[in-house]
């Protein structure tokens, strides 16, 4: 098993390039269950999650091509199996998006219950009563999903109760090949949505609404899509992850290959806490501030603040003047890197879905270990600040959505190798 080691203390420096988003690079192999030609996807990120989702759907009969780190070719003509067994589900909770395109394009599939990131209840139970309202009986046997809808599925108007990406993603790919119009009320706005929206209705699929949260798609009755050339987006999450590892370091950082208006949620707390921020169309730079004050963070769907940042935004918090407010509303666990902050020295106070966290905190080496994707990037930016040297264990997390996290950083001059154990 993989361990980062990493001596802080280091002031970082240069430009890092953004790879491609991994959240919205699933739902987007996913899709390519509709197509009925050779679907060729670009700006892939190298990580473990795609390279899981891809084995998956070679279990299913896809023909994958991978043409290089970034680039595959996905040909699902020929879908031999409808079951995703539990073997590769119970690794990412995302494989729970080819339910959608399987049961409307087949009319049938078994989905074994997901696994992934125990960071919390993040029950499926949405998804189902979405496919149920489109036709199909849906029961739960052995563990598995068992979803039929032996006359295809039809649209149907969804609403959700709250908002699920994933659930989101998945009634729209179901409703792209299902009979009517769906409609879908209190829908996720998160640009990986969008996206995704965006190469349905290039591929044929009419679609209102993009971007709101309210969607109404036109079904194609069962019709295979003919998809063109996917390029997915830059991943806003690694891009705010080393706009962090500027902040924690008070370092000037750019980043190449962004979409700024993705990260505004972000960089507008940044702004807030002292730092300077220069946009240009396809990147930005994060200025060293004067003063790093306190912050207040309420973790909400996009365009709010990302829950996908909470663990970050908490590490710089440790580096701040004052006492910094960070209320988690969306996952019940994803506080469980705050013990292994608190063994590098971290001052945090944690009081239901609240975290009080004092700043100006020496941090001192120790081992910590990470307990989710997110959490170990936090533990990584703890690491850069404090004084000694850090060794991160089970960071087989970070490397299910990092693309080599430690050869960028090292380029900006931290100093960070990656051991075995």
């Amino acid at each position: 098993m993989d361990f980062l080691s990493i001596t802080g203390g280091e002031k970082l420096q240069g430009s890092v390039s953004v790879s491609g988003a991994k959240n919205a690079a699933l739902p987007l192999i996913s899709a390519t269950l509709l197509a009925k030609n050779e679907a060729c996807l670009k700006n892939l990120p190298d990580v473990v999650d795609i390279k899981t989702l891809l084995s998956l759907l070679e279990m299913l009969g896809a023909k994958v091509q991978r043409i290089d780190p970034h680039t595959v070719k996905v040909n699902s003509s020929e879908i031999l199996s409808t079951k995703a067994t539990y073997d590769i589900v119970r690794k990412m909770r995302a494989s729970i998006l080819v339910l959608g395109p399987l049961l409307s394009r087949f009319g049938k599939c078994e989905v074994s219950l997901p696994g992934g990131c125990a960071i919390g209840a993040r029950p499926v139970d949405l998804h189902l009563k979405a496919m149920e309202k489109m036709g199909a009986i849906v029961e739960i046997k052995g563990g598995y999903i068992v979803a039929n809808a032996p006359k295809g599925l039809k649209g149907a108007t969804i609403a959700f109760d709250k908002i699920t990406v994933t659930g989101t993603e998945n009634v729209v790919m179901a409703a792209a090949l299902a009979k009517g119009v769906t409609k879908i009320l209190n829908a996720a706005q998160e640009p990986e949505v969008v996206q995704l929206c965006e190469v349905l209705q290039a591929a044929g699929v009419e679609i209102k609404g993009i971007g709101s949260n309210e969607l109404e798609i036109v079904g194609q009755e069962g019709e295979a899509l003919e998809f063109k050339e996917i390029e997915v987006i830059p991943d806003r999450i690694e891009a705010g992850t080393y706009l962090c590892t500027g902040a924690m370091t008070n370092s000037s950082i750019r980043l190449e290959r962004v979409i700024p208006e993705h990260l505004s949620a972000v960089t507008q707390k940044l702004e807030e806490i002292g730092f300077g921020m220069e946009y240009g169309e396809n990147h930005l730079t994060l200025l060293p501030a004067s003063k790093r004050r306190a912050f207040e963070i309420i973790t909400t769907e996009y365009p709010g603040f990302p829950t996908d940042m909470q663990a970050q935004f908490m590490a710089l918090a440790t580096q701040c003047e004052g006492a910094s407010i960070i209320e988690e509303r969306l996952f019940e666990n994803r506080f469980m890197h705050v013990s292994e902050l608190q063994r590098l020295g971290a001052g945090i106070h944690l009081r239901g879905n609240t975290a009080t966290v004092n700043g100006g905190t020496k941090l001192l080496c120790a081992d910590v270990m990470a307990t989710d994707l997110r959490a170990s990037s936090a533990l990584v930016l703890a690491a850069l600040a404090a004084e000694g040297t850090t060794n991160i264990h089970r960071i087989y997390h970070l490397d299910r959505g990092y693309e080599r996290l430690e050869e960028k950083l090292r380029a900006l001059g931290a100093v960070i190798e990656r051991g075995r154990e």
